[in-house]
């Protein structure tokens, strides 16, 4: 007899399999139960009839208690009621792990609570769709970068410096001095570049930012393309395809899990669609002020104007060529003005945000050894990084993408927290 898992289930109808399962819940009355499953792969039903099983078997369904592990043998049958589309008709179990006084009930609960049962909640039907689309979106960005050329590079989690120029870092010692969790793989991305032509670097990063805001975790995970002999219209259209390719994989690999979620999908096919538009950052301010918004140019935006700006696209749109003194050290000067650097933010619409930044970075060696001068930071700790314009600089741009925050608006989920399985926030370090 062949063991299978729930979402197997389409390849057996009619035939009598085992399944290894969980107890989400059941109900029933008088001869039959009805056990809601689920195995890690998909959810649903088992029916068991106390005339096809018997007292005794029928007597252990019915007393199974809320996230009871058991194995089960029955056939499987279509079942055109449910969402799933199959069913088992259950013909004997046998009980694993018993399970009593489980904490998170069928009823309402709190946030805070969910959080705080996090290790458990993670078995409930929102958390699994989320998260099985955040291994979805992890898949397809190795699957993209490879097919792209690019390779692969590890960059460093504990630092000796601030790549983004910030204060807002977690502190620890290493040995006898000090060193700091790192923010960005980006510097060690752009030496990559310079060895392999294209590379992408894919890890947790950590930012010290007192936030309490729906976008923003302590914690989180960064992938981040760095690509010599690249100018940054070269790196646009990388990014778009980026994203499309994502979504994509999506659309194709989890429509499941977006009808759990109830996500749109034909909105979310409408964002394949290429290209994205581009929009100056200086028309942006125009179109906020047009429209009642208090922002100055020079300004960074805030949440009310990405949403704005993204919603008035009704796509992702590119924000390009923001002012020198809001970006980091290492953009390059625009040819023409000395007040913007070369850049562009990716915009998400639905409310979302930013959930790209990047850059041409700059290749005068004097330049940016002014520019980490003017930032206050450390000149030896930088001494490497201004190396990579002594020995055979090239133009060369990249981009960082929030992995959570791409998850986040995927999804449709309303907060970042639900984008990873453990969030760690201000106030979160637990579990």
């Amino acid at each position: 007899m062949d063991t299978i898992r729930i979402e197997d289930a389409k390849n057996y109808v009619g035939q009598e399999v085992r399944l290894g399962a969980w107890l989400r819940n059941k109900r029933g009355s008088g001869k039959m139960q009805f056990l809601q499953l689920r195995d890690g792969t998909a959810f649903f039903q088992g029916v068991v009839s106390k005339e096809a099983v018997g007292e005794e078997i029928f007597a252990k369904a019915k007393a199974l208690t809320q996230e009871t592990s058991m194995y089960l043998i029955g056939t499987i049958r279509e079942d055109e009621r449910s969402p799933f589309g199959y069913e088992m008709q259950v013909k004997d179990l046998t009980v694993v792990g018993e399970s009593e006084g489980y904490p998170i009930t069928p009823k309402e609960h709190g946030t805070d609570f969910l959080m705080d049962h996090r290790h458990l909640y993670l078995r409930h039907i929102q958390p699994f769709a989320v998260l099985r689309i955040r291994n979805t979106i992890i898949a397809a960005t190795y699957e993209f970068f490879n097919k792209e050329g690019f390779v692969k590079i590890d960059s460093p989690i504990l630092t000796g410096s601030a790549p983004e120029g910030t204060t807002e870092l977690f502190h620890t010692e290493y040995f006898d001095t000090d060193a700091y969790m790192s923010q960005t793989g980006q510097l060690y991305a752009e030496a990559g570049a310079m060895a392999f032509g294209r590379v992408f670097t894919f890890g947790p990063t950590f930012r010290a930012e007192k936030s309490k805001t729906r976008r923003h975790l302590t914690e989180f995970w960064m992938i981040e393309p760095e690509m010599a002999w690249m100018h940054q219209e070269q790196s646009l259209e990388v990014q778009e395809r980026y994203i499309a390719y994502l979504i994509q994989a999506v659309l194709d690999r989890n429509e499941y899990e977006l009808d759990l979620l109830g996500r749109d999908k034909e909105l979310m096919k409408s964002y394949t669609q290429l290209p994205y538009p581009r929009f100056s950052y200086d028309d942006a301010i125009k179109l906020l002020q047009e429209n009642d918004f208090d922002v100055e140019w020079g300004a960074d935006f805030g949440s009310p104007e990405e949403t704005f700006l993204a919603n008035h696209f009704a796509k992702p749109v590119f924000i390009t060529n923001f002012p020198k003194e809001i970006k980091a050290f290492y953009m390059k000067r625009h040819p023409d003005r000395d007040d913007v650097v070369i850049s562009a933010d990716l915009l998400a619409p639905e409310g979302y945000g930013e959930i790209i930044g990047g850059s041409e970075r700059d290749t005068d060696y004097d330049y940016l050894e002014q520019r980490i001068k003017e930032q206050g930071l450390d000149l030896k700790e930088y001494s490497w990084y201004l190396d990579l314009r002594k020995y055979g600089s090239v133009p060369h741009s990249g981009f960082g993408l929030g992995l959570e925050r791409a998850v986040t608006w995927i999804t449709g989920e309303e907060h970042i927290r639900e984008a990873i399985p453990f969030p760690r926030t201000m106030n979160r370090l637990w579990p």
